[in-house]
């Protein structure tokens, strides 16, 4: 199972996360969020990267051009779009996309559908609220191109076991603080997720 570590705001965070095992870092550019990081800033930890870690950024209300300028400035390989779009919104888009969708109801999950997505709980917020989605929502249903997010923590990642879930993503449930995270938490996460 892939694993994204997403709200990281330091180099010491993103080289240890890296060193575990997560397959993506996501860095938050909406300025609103307490796990937000300049471009600037970003650009400095992503040239340290080790090769083959994708480099995820995350957008809420931007437009298509100024997400393009901000991955092409950054390294970002993927832009993750944390507001309500439509397809030919992300068409628009040059950087490769992954479209979220914030659910309210199982209905909600077959959003994008032909898409790599990833599916989150919806609250008013965007991002990094730690609220759980039903995991009934996802039985019978075909996972594989689903990174689910919202509320993960390490101890309860066995719950996921069956589903065939592409990836997970998590922000809030590795934490010591809002953007700065708990590196044991961080290396018992993707340690679970991996042996899924």
């Amino acid at each position: 199972m892939k694993v994204k570590i997403c709200g990281i705001t330091d180099l010491e965070d993103a080289l240890w996360a890296a060193e575990c095992g997560a397959d993506a870092l996501g860095f938050v550019f909406y300025e609103n969020s307490p796990r937000y990081v300049s471009p600037k800033k970003v650009k400095e930890i992503v040239d340290i990267l080790p090769p083959f870690v994708e480099r995820v950024g995350l957008f809420v209300n931007e437009t298509p051009e100024k997400i393009d300028e901000i991955c092409r400035c950054c390294g970002i390989s993927t832009a993750q779009i944390h507001f309500d779009v439509d397809e030919a919104f992300l068409a628009k888009i040059e950087t490769k996309t992954l479209p979220v969708v914030r659910a309210r109801n199982a209905e909600d999950i077959d959003r994008f559908g032909d898409r790599y997505r990833l599916v989150d709980a919806y609250c008013e917020a965007y991002g990094g609220s730690g609220k759980r989605l039903n995991l009934e929502w996802f039985e019978n249903k075909d996972c594989s191109r689903i990174v689910l997010a919202g509320g993960l923590r390490p101890e309860m990642l066995e719950e996921l076991r069956g589903y065939g879930f592409y990836g997970v993503d998590v922000s809030s449930g590795v934490e010591a603080s809002k953007g700065r995270k708990d590196l044991k938490k961080v290396s018992e996460f993707i340690r679970h997720a991996k042996a899924l």
